[in-house]
């Protein structure tokens, strides 16, 4: 008999003695079920978590490598006008008190007095190249 043996044998009696005594062991046995339960209820909900999470985390991987193609997204036409006034009015010495942006349904309006035609073309032209514009009626003269 080696000595291996001989310690497995009295752990399993000890343990026998500690979960069978007739005072206390029906106590131990369901603390020691209790807290088996708990670890088995942890251990789902962190699996859970981490499942959500490498869920999320592939979404977004494919989310990014996804071709976006070249079609600007449809913007609201308070979003648009104020996108269009942004890219028109960027110069230091653009008209900005002048001319009036509306935007319906994706068609800007230019309306307004500038000092020139040359004015009237660029801003006709500026507006034009905003992503989202579907047209632009120049109603500005100078």
């Amino acid at each position: 008999m080696s000595l291996r043996s001989l310690v497995i044998g009295a752990a399993a009696g000890a343990a026998a003695v500690w979960f069978l005594d007739p005072n206390d062991g029906v106590r131990r046995r369901n603390v020691v079920r209790d807290k088996a339960l708990k670890y088995g209820r942890q251990t789902g909900a962190q699996a859970q978590r981490t499942a959500n999470y490498a869920a999320g985390q592939a979404k977004g991987a494919a989310y990014e490598a996804a071709p976006t193609g070249d079609k600007p997204k449809d913007l609201n036409d308070p979003t648009l006008t104020r996108k269009v006034e942004s890219e028109i009015f960027r110069a230091a010495d653009s008209p900005k008190g002048d001319v009036s942006v509306n935007v319906e349904n994706g068609v800007v309006y230019l309306r307004g007095r500038v000092p020139d035609e040359d004015a009237i073309r660029q801003l006709a032209e500026d507006a034009a190249k905003v992503d989202g514009v579907r047209g632009v009626e120049n109603l500005l003269h100078a």
